[in-house]
């Protein structure tokens, strides 16, 4: 008998294809950043919309995907990990990609321009940001890969692996972050009081991108820890 219902039968072939198919559409989410900010830079507003569009439309994507997930998870399933633990995994999964909905939407509404002194800082940052996510999903495959080819011994081993390099490009952002808003606070007296309000939830936000991609990294340790 053939199931109707598609997100069923990615079940039947694996229990990670659910949460591969999310963030993947949450990475693509977060590709859409930097060339945004760089179109906000050129102030090209025309182009910053349409990357904006492409984020909530991926954005969307990932809801529609977290949505059919909770609602086809079964009860009882033999799985490497428990129900719950994937239902939290998709969760924080799902914060990466409405984090992007939220800075697009704020500096394409408001029309925000980092001031140049911030650009080049602003650049690498978001870079890393990404960066983070990136390796969140690689995590994920690897760790899918690696339990389906019954290679379970050499899970954690790898994970570790991956979960290291993920805190380091993690910290690496927080450093910039620091660094960032040091440059912004020198600054301020010449910009527009909300204006600098703004910025610096911007630069908050973009921090939050990093910090949720370690937290799947850090689920998926604790997921191959027990």
């Amino acid at each position: 008998m053939v199931t109707s219902n598609p997100f069923s039968s990615m079940f039947g072939r694996s229990p990670f294809q659910p949460l591969l198919a999310h963030i993947v559409k949450t990475n693509e989410c977060a590709d859409q950043l930097l060339p945004f900010f760089e179109a906000t830079l050129a102030d090209d507003w025309d182009k910053a919309a349409e990357l904006r569009e492409n984020v909530t439309r991926l954005e969307h994507d990932a809801d529609t995907l977290k949505t059919e997930l909770r609602l086809n998870l079964p009860n009882t399933m033999f799985l490497p990990v428990s129900r719950s633990d994937l239902l939290d995994l998709i969760s924080v999964q799902d914060k990466i990609a409405n984090k992007v909905r939220d800075i697009t939407g704020i500096m394409l509404g408001r029309k925000m321009r980092v001031p140049d002194e911030l650009a080049a800082p602003m650049r690498d940052y978001i870079r890393t940001s990404v960066a983070c996510v990136a390796q969140a999903r690689q995590a994920l495959e690897e760790l899918k890969d690696l339990l389906e080819s019954g290679f379970g011994k050499n899970v954690s081993d790898v994970m570790q692996k991956m979960i290291r390099e993920l805190h380091t490009l993690e910290h690496q952002a927080d450093d910039q972050q620091i660094t960032i808003r040091r440059q912004l606070f020198k600054l301020e007296s010449q910009l527009p009081p909300v204006d600098v309000i703004f910025l610096y939830k911007i630069i908050e936000w973009v921090g939050e991108l990093s910090d949720r991609a370690e937290r799947v990294g850090s689920r998926l340790q604790i997921l191959t820890a027990r």
